[in-house]
Order: structure tokens, then C-alpha cells, then sequence
């Protein structure tokens, strides 16, 4: 029998024979190490435990302990989720279930929707399953007998997938549960080799889902949970999960007042007063940071002939995710980007390379046709803002404007309270340009990075085909994780639209345009602060700053006096008049989350001050009036979080 080289995490080599099992390598490392694995990485790829090797190769053995286990995990208690399922409901058509950042989901088409008892019994019986230790065995089948198999079980949504992702394959991998009639599925795995462990996992909801998202296909119902490889930690994240619950933008946003939606308007934010000051403060504030910095406000159409579209590339790669409309024969579309119009404002006139950077910024209203089966609160909808931004650079530039954009966003998310988490995503498989300018790209971006001092992760072969980019994830109060920020270079836009510069040589050249947005969209970042401060907003941002509580009638005129007077001064106040005891009132006011509250009695009539009450401090105290308005000039000023 030949002889293979093996080469483990720790560099050493070890000889087997050829045809030895990845849980035999793990056992000839060590029984206990063998009890312990999920599957084995072997050079780079994830595969199963029994996945045979039959040539030279570096081998790791992944257990619940390893980061990558947990995506297996996941995606094994999806299929135990789908067994499940059509055990108890056998005429359920199974979709897809992938493993996702919290948890996994399937799909399903079923006679009705889930019920939360449904869920239960599904549960229970995922647990039944996983009792019984049953394996979990791929199968390598030919093609025409996977689909004869699908078909035959009435699974033809199966079927499609294997003709859509099996072109000019011989065979179709797939798995089984025990054995084919306890349940099996088209999947290129891996997966654990046995139910048993799976251990601590719990389904959560469920949706409305349509066949690979798009509303004119098949209704579906969607099942979502999580899995973990421990109950500790499952236990943590189901404690997150409720937190999060508490936090949710959709319910706080209620609760507020903030914003409503309209089924004559899906996936259009309304935004109510206190939601709209809100907005206007977000827009003010970047506007604030921007205009020092350099960059000047643009307002291009929100509606294009496709002439621009076509131009631009979005007509052939993203025409489907776009409003069109046709005026006098002449087919239109709604702007889903700025980027297009912003490379004719560049076009307009002569540049020199004395008007570089040229930095131009936009708030327009952007529309994207999202499946309607997609949208959710903020965070995913049809009309949306952005902070936008488009910096025109010459070459040499890119480094530095890069390290500018930088030290704006740790400006900004420091006012916020956030910190973000810096992604470098390098030149994909497929590319435009030459691998010199990717090269000289990617090392500017690389010192810019360097230069602001914070670590960042390089995602190899994740950047866009016309350039590399850097992605930004921001960690909320709870740790979860949001992707708010980009900056994108790109060289092929300026060529599309054969924008020139004049340089010092007197002679043409092409301009690179760095795509950046600091918040993302307005929509999704005004999400993530209400779920990160709960809804107690920090002063600066409150639509209501504070509100005057008179104890009674006679002192409602020294009420007003308060309120003028601070509102004079910039601050946004109410004045709660109602005949109600003090008491009810104060407590409405904290239901509210209102940063302060000034009591006004007999005594602060009489010696011109309010009684301060902090939102989260409590009695604060009696303060001269022109004490209290300084400290909260003061305190918005500093954007204290």
C-alpha cells in the first residue's frame, strides 16, 4: 500500500497509508483528540471525518473549541432541523439551509404556516434525533439518479437545484440522515459525523419566505435558529437575543414615534417629527465634519435615462435591482447610486490637478427594488440616504486621501461611542486592470490603514473586480456586529465615463475615484444607534432634550420662562402642562428616555432655578437656570455618550 505525507498544525509529518480517514489521523494523534472531533481541514478545505486521503497534504482536526466549527455546527442542525420536519410533516417540501452569522435557517413548502407549538414539536423531536446518535454519511450519486430520487419524492424544488448547480458533473453529492428514509439532502457538506453532537441548539422563529427570494415563487416558511457548541454559550447568546429583543429599532421606533411604514409604501421610511430631528441632526452633524475636511455638497437628478445606466454598467449588472420607469418612450431609472452622476459633474468642465482631490458629497434619496419578501424595519428598505461620497484623486494621492477617510470615520464613530473593526478585502479571481495597479492599490491601502494605528483583517480575493476595498464592522453595546462604512477604490468608472484631468505636464490624465460612506445609509445606521443606546438617546441627539414638569398651575409661567429660555438657546424642550401629579409625570418622561427633567415647585418660582432630574442619575439637584442651560450647551457640544 503507498505511503502519504501528512503535515500537522505544529509542522511535524507523519507517514500514513494512503486511503487513511481523517478521524484516523485524529486517532493516531490521539483517542481523546478523536472523541473530541467534528471534521478535519485538509490543505485549506474543510471536509468530513470520513473523507479518505490519498495524497500529500496539511491536516487539521477541527473540534468545538475551533472558530471554524461553529458554521459546521450550524449547518449540520440545519439538515437535523429539515429531518425533523418532514418526519412529522411528510408532505413538506424541503428548500435550502444554510448556516448564518447567528444561527441557520430552512425553508420549507408546507400545507400551512408553523405555529409556535409547531415549533416546539419540532424542537423535540430535533432532540429525539440527535439522542439516537444516527449518522450523518454522504453519498456520491449520479446525476440523473439524484434528480429520479428528488423527483420521485416529490421534492422538485431538489431537482432545480441539482440542474442549476451540477452542470457537467457526473455525480451529485449528498447527505442522509441514518438512511435515505430518514432523511437526505442535495449538499456538498461537510457535516458532523454523528446527531449526537448536536447538542445545544434552539429554533427561534419562523417567516414568510419565497423561493430564492424573489416574491413571484414558490411561498415558502422560514425556520430560524442557533446552535452553539456548548449550552454555555448557547445560554449567553439566547441572553443577547432577549437584550436584543428590548432594543429592537422596530419596537423602540414605535414607542418613540420615530417612523412608521405604509403597505402603499413598502420599504419607504416615514419619518415622524421626533424621528425627522433625529435625521436632520444625523445629516447636520456629517455635514459638520465633512465641509472642514474639504468636500463640497452635490445634488445630481434622482431619475436617469438609462443612456447614463448603460454608461455606467448598472443597465446590464443591476437593472433587475432598480425602479424603471419610461417617460415619452424613453425607458428611465431611478437612481439606486450617486456614483454615476457624480462622474458627469467631474465631466462637466476642465479639471487640473491643482482641483485635486475633488471631493464631492450627497444626501439624495436613493431607491433600490428590493424583494419585498427581504425588507425589514431600517435596516433592509427600498428608499434610503446615504453620507456619500465620491473623492476624485490622481495616483500618487490614494494613500493619503485613504488615511483622511480613515481619521473621519474614527472621528465619527468616536462621537458615537462605537469602534470599528477594519476588513482589507485584496484582488479577487476575476479583475479589471493589471495586477501592478492592483498591487500598487492594495500597499497604499495597507499604509493608510497602518498610519491610523488600528488593527485590521485582510480578507484575500474578497475585493470588488474594479478594485480593492475596505469594509467596516461596528460592535454594538450587546456585541453584535454591524457593516456600516466602505471605501472603494475604483479605476473603471473614470474609464467608462473618460474623465481626464489636466497634470503639471500639461498633459491628460485619468482621475481614481474612492466610493466612501461613513454611516452607510442613514436608515441602517439610525437602526443600529437605537438598538445600541436602547432608545436613551445621548443629549446631543435626543428629539427631545428635556422636558419642564410644573408641580401646578401657579408655577406654569416660570415653566415657560425655562422653556423659552433654553429654547432659545438651541435645545429642543417640551413642557408637559397636563393636571397630573408629579410623579406620573416624571415617570412618562422616563418612559420616554428624555435626558432630563426640570421640576419647577414653589421654590425654584421663587429662587429662579429648576430641579434636575437625569434620566439615569436621578435627583441631580436644584441648579440656577443659567447654570443648567451652560452644562447642557456644554454637554451637547461634547457629544457626551
Amino acid at each position: 500500500m503507498s505511503q502519504i505525507s501528512i503535515t500537522l498544525p505544529d509542522g511535524s509529518i507523519r507517514t500514513v497509508p494512503s486511503g487513511t480517514t481523517v478521524l484516523q489521523v485524529a486517532d493516531g494523534i490521539s483517542p481523546r483528540l478523536a472523541k473530541a472531533a467534528l471534521a478535519g481541514v485538509v490543505g485549506g478545505r474543510m471536509v468530513d471525518l470520513a473523507t479518505a486521503l490519498d495524497a500529500d497534504a496539511s491536516v487539521r482536526i477541527v473540534t468545538g473549541d475551533d472558530p471554524d466549527a461553529l458554521g459546521l455546527i450550524r449547518h449540520s442542525t440545519a439538515h437535523l432541523l429539515a429531518a425533523a420536519v418532514t418526519n412529522l410533516f411528510p408532505s413538506a417540501q424541503c428548500g435550502i439551509g444554510p448556516a448564518t452569522d447567528e444561527g441557520f435557517f430552512y425553508d420549507f413548502v408546507v400545507e400551512r404556516p408553523f405555529a409556535p407549538e409547531d415549533l416546539d414539536r419540532i424542537e423535540a423531536k430535533m432532540r429525539d434525533l440527535a439522542s439516537q446518535d444516527l449518522p450523518y454519511d454522504r453519498q456520491m450519486w449520479t446525476r440523473d439518479e439524484a434528480k429520479a430520487f428528488f423527483d420521485q419524492r416529490g421534492e422538485p424544488l431538489k431537482v432545480q437545484l441539482i440542474d442549476e448547480k451540477t452542470v457537467g458533473q457526473a455525480t451529485v453529492s449528498c447527505y442522509t440522515i441514518k438512511d435515505r428514509d430518514t432523511f437526505v439532502d442535495f449538499c456538498t457538506g461537510p457535516h458532523v459525523p454523528a446527531t449526537s453532537r448536536l447538542k445545544a441548539f434552539k429554533l427561534l422563529s419562523t417567516s414568510n419566505a419565497y423561493w430564492k427570494g424573489n416574491a413571484q415563487n414558490q411561498p415558502m416558511q422560514r425556520v430560524y435558529g442557533t446552535a452553539f457548541a456548548t449550552e454555555k454559550l448557547l445560554k449567553e447568546h439566547l441572553v443577547r437575543l432577549e437584550e436584543a429583543k428590548k432594543r429592537d429599532h422596530r419596537k423602540i421606533g414605535k414607542d418613540q414615534k420615530l417612523f412608521m411604514f405604509h403597505p402603499w409604501a413598502p420599504g419607504a421610511t416615514f419619518w415622524l417629527p421626533k424621528g425627522t430631528t433625529i435625521f436632520n441632526s444625523l445629516s447636520g452633524y456629517m455635514r459638520g465634519v465633512l465641509f472642514p475636511a474639504g468636500y463640497v455638497e452635490v445634488k445630481a437628478p434622482i431619475i436617469f435615462n438609462k443612456a447614463l445606466w448603460e454608461r455606467s454598467g448598472h443597465w446590464a449588472h443591476y437593472r433587475d435591482n432598480m425602479f424603471l420607469v419610461e417617460s415619452e418612450n424613453e425607458q428611465m431609472g431611478l437612481k439606486a447610486m450617486n456614483c454615476p452622476g457624480h462622474m458627469l459633474i467631474f465631466g462637466s468642465e476642465v479639471r487640473s490637478y491643482k482641483d485635486l482631490p475633488l471631493r464631492l458629497h450627497e444626501q439624495t434619496a436613493l431607491h433600490r427594488n428590493e424583494a419585498s419578501g427581504t425588507l425589514s424595519g431600517l435596516t433592509r428598505v427600498r428608499q434610503f440616504s446615504q453620507d456619500d461620497a465620491h473623492c476624485f484623486v490622481m495616483e500618487s494621492q490614494i494613500g493619503e486621501e485613504v488615511e483622511r477617510i480613515l481619521r473621519l470615520i474614527q472621528q465619527v464613530y468616536g462621537d458615537f461611542g462605537l469602534t470599528p473593526e477594519m476588513k482589507l478585502s485584496t484582488r479577487p479571481a476575476e479583475f479589471l486592470g493589471t495586477v501592478d495597479t492592483w498591487d500598487h492599490a492594495e500597499a497604499e491601502l495597507k499604509r493608510a490603514l497602518t498610519a491610523v494605528g488600528e488593527p485590521f483583517t485582510i480578507n484575500d480575493g474578497d475585493g470588488a473586480f474594479y478594485g480593492p476595498k475596505i469594509d467596516f464592522d461596528v460592535v454594538d453595546a450587546i456585541g453584535r456586529k454591524w457593516q456600516c462604512a466602505t471605501i472603494q477604490l475604483d479605476y473603471q468608472l473614470p474609464e467608462r465615463f473618460d474623465l481626464k484631468y489636466v497634470g503639471a505636464d500639461n498633459a491628460e490624465h485619468r482621475p481614481v475615484v474612492i466610493h466612501r460612506a461613513i454611516f452607510g445609509s442613514f436608515e441602517r445606521f439610525m437602526a443600529l444607534l437605537i438598538e445600541h443606546y436602547a432608545g436613551a438617546w445621548p443629549l446631543w441627539l435626543a428629539p427631545v432634550q428635556m422636558v419642564v414638569l410644573p408641580i401646578a398651575d401657579r408655577h406654569i409661567e416660570w415653566a415657560q420662562e425655562v422653556q423659552q429660555a433654553l429654547s432659545g438657546a438651541g435645545l429642543r424642550v417640551e413642557i408637559d402642562e397636563r393636571v397630573e401629579k408629579i410623579g406620573y409625570k416624571i415617570r412618562e418622561a422616563q418612559l420616554q428616555k428624555v435626558p432630563y427633567m426640570l421640576v419647577v415647585g414653589d421654590r425654584e418660582v421663587e429662587e429662579r432655578t429648576v430641579a434636575v432630574r437625569g434620566r439615569s442619575a436621578g435627583d441631580l439637584g436644584a441648579r440656577p437656570l443659567a447654570d443648567f442651560l451652560n452644562a447642557a450647551l456644554d454637554e451637547v457640544r461634547k457629544k457626551s455618550a
